[in-house]
């Protein structure tokens, strides 16, 4: 979850996110907001933002709301206009957005000086045009900040005018921080190599009212160009994919930034993120459980054809519930692998007194959110390639699990085809198995 209640006096220093993989994130210029948030999530990628302001102009500031001249013009000089300065936002402003631009203009005059500075004394830098007739702060504010715009100017005489703005940015009652995901839930890592069915995932730690706004504060940009589209699969996780294949050596990078955007009643982005990733070398495997056998494609050339029993089919239903034992068609995605991994078929509600089992399995790798895998099985070794025996995992001889799990990478393609049973759903890691006119349609942009 983001983190709660940000301290006002914590100007300095950067915000921690707690993501796993190295990822970081820190505040918007003028500090930290305050506010509370309650969900959870892990993730990498990087943030941006700094969580103190700063700046190297000058302090000076005027009296608030005034226009004071240096000098008295003489005779010569009374024909010349004085320098009029407009401050925005204007002075007495509250709640105002911490992306709303601040910014000093003026007539008849040029800009000698402006400062900009919050609570806590922390000026925040601007740029002042080549021309020195406006000046732009530089970076979104803080939450729940005041701040005090001063800016002197000069006209052609050299008469002086001030003029001083205070104003103090909005208070949301809930922030929400958003996780580069993958559709296992595992972290997306910044720098990765990922396979070409890469779907990525993006998880906010709050329920999200307004998917509209959210999803304007997301974008994706691939070199070479790709197309593709957002997927809302509730209220926190929104997946992207292209409408094909990406392809090998694509770059890939993936930002949202909903820092200063209301995403629902009160609640704001807690900080942006980026994360990017390249797509590795094309692996597609494909299962089919008419001769049973797994066909293994690297960059295009067949590699490897892999002999495998499947689930055996039918159901059974225990305590209210039905637990099927086919591997169900469609197009999955390698989500990660372990070597062993505990399989504990009570997880999923089936006791080990009722065929049920609970033990380590070497060379897994994982295609499935509930637990469906490639890996290695010594005991149906003599039906593999003829007999379905399984739950529902892909079992392989010891060489060929071995040999699967080292070529693997999380976002390579395994495609089932010709088994009983209900098809892949989309909440399974089927994001593939959505037609592409479904999955537009699953966006709230569309």
């Amino acid at each position: 979850m983001g983190f709660r209640r940000w301290p006002l006096a914590a100007v300095t220093g950067v915000i921690a996110l707690m993501l796993v993989g190295g990822c970081t994130s820190s505040g918007p210029l003028g500090g930290t907001g305050t506010g509370t948030s309650t969900g959870t999530g892990t993730g990498t990628g990087t943030g941006t933002g700094t969580g103190t302001d700063s700046a190297s102009v000058p302090s000076s500031v005027g009296t608030s709301g005034s226009i004071a001249q240096s000098s008295t013009p003489s005779s010569s000089s009374s024909a010349v206009s004085a320098a009029v300065l407009d401050l925005s936002p204007k002075s007495g402003a509250r709640a105002v957005s911490p992306l709303a631009p601040v910014r000093v203009r003026v007539s008849h005059g040029s800009i000698t000086n402006v400062s900009l500075t919050n609570d806590a004394g922390v000026q925040i830098p601007g740029h002042l045009s080549a021309d020195k007739r406006s000046w732009v702060a530089q970076g979104p504010l803080g939450y729940s900040k005041d701040y005090t715009l001063a800016a002197v100017a000069t006209n052609a005489t050299g008469s002086t005018a001030k003029r001083t703005s205070t104003f103090a940015t909005l208070t949301p009652s809930n922030f929400t921080m958003p996780y580069f995901q993958t559709t296992g839930r595992g972290p997306l890592q910044d720098g990765a190599t990922y396979g070409v069915g890469m779907v990525t995932s993006v998880h906010w730690d709050e329920a999200i009212a307004d998917k509209k706004a959210a999803e304007k504060t997301l974008s994706v940009k691939t070199s070479p160009p790709v197309t593709g589209a957002w997927y809302w699969m509730d209220d926190q996780n929104v997946h992207w994919r292209p409408k094909d294949y990406y392809r090998p050596g694509t770059k890939v990078t993936v930002s949202v930034k909903p820092y200063g955007v209301e995403v629902g009643p009160g609640l704001y982005g807690q900080a942006d993120m980026t994360t990017s990733f390249t797509v590795g070398e094309s692996h597609i495997a494909i299962a089919d459980d008419r001769d049973k056998r797994v066909r293994v494609y690297v960059g295009g050339t067949l590699a490897r054809i892999m002999k495998t029993s499947m689930g055996r089919g039918g159901t059974q239903k225990i305590k209210g519930k039905t637990i099927s034992y086919w591997t169900q068609r469609g197009t999955y995605t390698v989500l990660d692998k372990s070597n062993p991994v505990l399989m504990d078929s009570t997880t999923y509600g089936l006791p080990q007194n009722k065929g049920g089992y609970k033990e380590y399995i070497n060379w897994a790798t994982r295609i499935s959110t509930d637990g469906v895998y490639l890996h290695e099985l010594t005991s149906t070794v003599w039906a593999q390639g003829s007999r379905d025996l399984s739950h529902g995992c892909l079992n392989l001889n010891p060489a060929n699990a071995q040999w699967f799990f080292k070529l693997a990478r999380t976002g390579d393609v395994v495609t089932v085809k010709n088994t009983g049973g209900s098809p892949l759903e989309v909440w399974q890691n089927g994001d593939w198995s959505v037609p592409w006119s479904e999955w537009v349609a699953g966006g709230a942009l569309h």
